[in-house]
């Protein structure tokens, strides 16, 4: 009897076996899911934009030539500070390789930097100066933390000046004068892009208009007086560009 239930027991338990066994079964391989993707915002291609903001010119003035005499040596007449609102564009091309950035880009404003002075050596005169208009020529390079970019540039400047002089007690023009000023530009700014294609930045630039001597002429053309005028400018600008760029690239 002993002998027939401990067979009994073992045909039990190898019968059980296999259905525990199944129970046991390995697991279905499954595929890790993908890593997570940070999107790079593209800074390359073509852009173009508008800008606004505001400028002063300092301005010193240094006659040299009245009516014909030489002054010598030339005498300060004075310096001002003209200040003033601009308006205008630009336009460039960007290459972006990893985080850096490079480009070049051409700007145009329309301006009204304007100022004054009493001059030290003409009595009874004023000395005033406008600058209607700056373009800038330039290259950038710029290093990008996703959708914000900082960047340096540098290269050409003009501005258009107009310059008179006034009879203070009563305001009439008695000579004029007027130039295109080619100099240099250094600058920097920030830009975030809030949205593909499109970024707004702040920006501020430092013109080398060094000096020139100009000649002013008065009524029916005559010669009046010749100044030295040196100019410098500073301006400073909020941008909004859009870049008709590539696909945003992905970063793993």
């Amino acid at each position: 009897m002993k002998k027939i239930l401990v067979a009994a027991a073992g045909l039990v338990s190898l019968s059980i076996a296999p259905a525990f066994g199944a129970d046991l079964a390995a697991r279905p391989y499954t595929k890790a899911p993908p890593p997570i993707v940070a999107p790079i915002y593209n800074w390359g291609g073509f852009y173009i934009g508008v800008n606004g903001g505001g400028g002063t010119s300092h301005k010193c003035w240094d006659i040299n030539n009245d009516l014909g005499a030489a002054v010598v040596p030339a005498v300060r007449e004075g310096c001002h500070d003209a200040t003033g609102g601009l308006v205008g564009g630009q336009v460039g091309y960007r290459w972006q390789m990893t985080n850096w950035v490079f480009g070049l880009e051409a700007q145009g404003d329309w301006a009204d930097l304007t100022a004054s002075n009493a001059s030290s050596f003409i009595a009874n005169a004023t000395n005033r100066s406008k600058i209607d208009a700056i373009g800038l020529f330039t290259g950038q390079v710029g290093y990008s933390w996703n959708n914000v970019l900082w960047y340096v540039k540098g290269g050409a400047a003009v501005t258009h000046d107009k310059y008179n002089g006034i009879v203070t007690s009563s305001g009439v023009v008695f000579d004029s004068a007027s130039e295109s000023r080619w100099g240099g530009a250094v600058g920097t700014g920030i830009e975030f892009g809030f949205a593909p294609g499109w970024s707004v930045a702040l920006e501020y630039d430092h013109l080398f208009m060094g000096n020139r001597n100009l000649t002013f002429t008065g009524v029916a053309g005559a010669f009046s007086r010749v100044d030295n005028i040196r100019q410098d400018v500073d301006m400073g600008t909020v941008r909004v560009n859009y870049t008709f760029g590539g696909p945003v690239v992905a970063r793993y």
